[in-house]
Formats: structure tokens, C-alpha cells, sequence
């Protein structure tokens, strides 16, 4: 597309893979729009977080699997830390699926729960882990560009594909 910048799937999955902290945006039963920050790791095409299985969290997406998905990339200007960037953001929506924490793929339990021994939680609930599959495409800004390119909000504008990912 003329005007945005050009971006490949498997290079918003590398982005996406170098973060570890996403924001998921869901509705609850109500129809009320809520979001939540969580640590994620990628694992063959999904972004995968860990929560309670009483946690609101997890009872929105019972209640409705799809999500919303920003995963933030902070920007600095080198040797000058102190300058405020905005971060770049990579969005998309994407399809939650609810599964018990020992039923995690093992590398997503390492790197999500790090050896954290797991128990059905008894009346406190259980560790659950939910895996997010997104759909469409990945919508991107700043992702792919110089921080001064950022400055230009047309060139800045990135689209690719939310193809699933060849990482392990």
C-alpha cells in the first residue's frame, strides 16, 4: 500500500516474540469492554499468558473468546534516554482458547510459569493458560521504522498478515 511502511508476518512475529508484555482487550458478559496487561510468550502461531481460572479475566473469555490484542515496543532515541518516544504498537484481533496450566506446551510453561510447580488451587481456583490465535491482520505502527520516521504517521502505518508463526 502506497504511504505505509512494507512489513512481512514473520517480521511483526519477531517483534512480537522480542516483547514480553501485551495488553488483551475483552468483553465481559455485560457487554463491557475491559483490557489487561500480561506478561505473554509466542509458541506456533499463538500468544500464550497464564491467569487464574476465577480471575476476570478468564471468565470474559469463557464468556466470549474473541480478543483484542496491543503488544507496545518502547522506542529511544540512543545515548539520549531521557527523550519520551512513543511506543510502537502492533494490533490485532485474535481468538482466546482457556486451557489448564499442566496441559501447557513445555517451553510455554518454562518460559511463563519458570518451574512454578502447578495444583488445581483448591477454593483459591486453578492455573489456567490461555493461548491467543490471532486472525485477520496484524496492524502495526512505528514497527519497522526510525524513530524519526515515526514522525510521519502515513509512512509509520504498517499491515501484514497474521499468518501463524514458524517459531517453535
Amino acid at each position: 500500500m502506497i504511504g505505509m511502511v512494507d512489513i512481512t508476518s514473520e517480521a511483526v512475529w519477531d517483534a512480537i516474540a522480542g516483547e514480553n508484555f501485551m495488553v488483551i482487550g475483552m468483553v465481559s458478559a455485560r457487554g463491557e469492554a475491559r483490557t489487561a496487561g500480561v506478561m505473554h510468550h509466542v509458541h506456533e502461531g499463538r500468544l500464550w499468558f497464564t491467569t487464574n481460572d476465577r480471575e476476570w479475566k478468564a471468565r470474559h473469555i469463557a464468556a466470549n473468546p474473541s480478543v483484542s490484542v496491543t503488544v507496545p515496543i518502547a522506542k529511544r532515541v540512543p545515548f539520549m534516554p531521557w527523550i519520551k518516544i512513543p511506543a510502537a504498537t502492533i494490533t490485532f484481533c485474535g481468538d482466546a482458547e482457556t486451557v489448564p496450566a499442566a496441559d501447557l506446551p513445555p517451553d510455554v510453561s518454562e518460559a511463563l510459569l519458570h518451574g512454578l510447580e502447578v495444583t488445581d488451587g483448591g477454593e483459591r481456583g486453578a492455573l489456567v493458560g490461555v493461548g491467543v490465535r490471532p486472525r485477520g491482520d496484524f496492524v502495526t505502527y512505528g514497527v519497522g521504522v526510525s524513530v524519526l520516521g515515526m514522525r510521519d504517521t502515513e509512512q509509520a502505518r504498517g499491515r501484514a498478515p497474521a499468518a501463524a508463526s514458524v517459531m517453535a
